[in-house]
């Protein structure tokens, strides 16, 4: 009678099943916290915009110093968040690829062991055919073998 395959290894490739999928999440994070960085970007970038905009002066109007002063005070307090942004933006970058590694670093362990389990399985497959076929020719020969005496 065939036995049941049994992998043994079974329990590791669970856990590197777990850690494939929680390197998944980990990249999910990663990829959402760069996003938000390059939406906070081009947030600050349109307010530059804006603000470049409304200073516009038409021909013949005349210039509001005050307006023009505090207008330059937050185009310099606009280009400190965007180098806190750019920065927050490269340290995103910088953590989305070191989730890339480990993840795909994941997926290489978690695959080893599946094709190591399937391996494994046709082996024991063609093992068990081997027997039932030794099994099936031993009782031919024992049917068809004539009483001796």
């Amino acid at each position: 009678m065939a036995g049941r395959f049994r992998f043994r290894l079974e329990p590791l490739r669970k856990l590197r099943e777990a850690l494939e999928r929680e390197a998944e999440r980990t990249l999910a994070r990663t990829l959402k916290a760069e996003r938000e960085a390059r939406l906070y970007l081009e947030s600050l970038e349109s307010k530059r915009l804006a603000l470049y905009e409304a200073r516009r002066v038409s021909t013949g109007q005349t210039v509001d110093l005050e307006l023009l002063r505090s207008g330059e005070r937050y185009l310099v307090v606009l280009e400190r968040m965007q180098l806190e942004g750019y920065e927050r933006l490269r340290l995103a970058s910088t953590q989305v690829a070191a989730a890339r590694e480990a993840l795909v670093l994941a997926h290489r362990n978690h695959l080893m062991l599946v094709r190591l389990k399937e391996r494994r399985a046709l082996l024991h497959a063609q093992e068990e055919q081997r027997r039932e076929t030794i099994e099936m020719d031993e009782l031919a020969i024992l049917r068809h073998q004539r009483p001796t005496a």
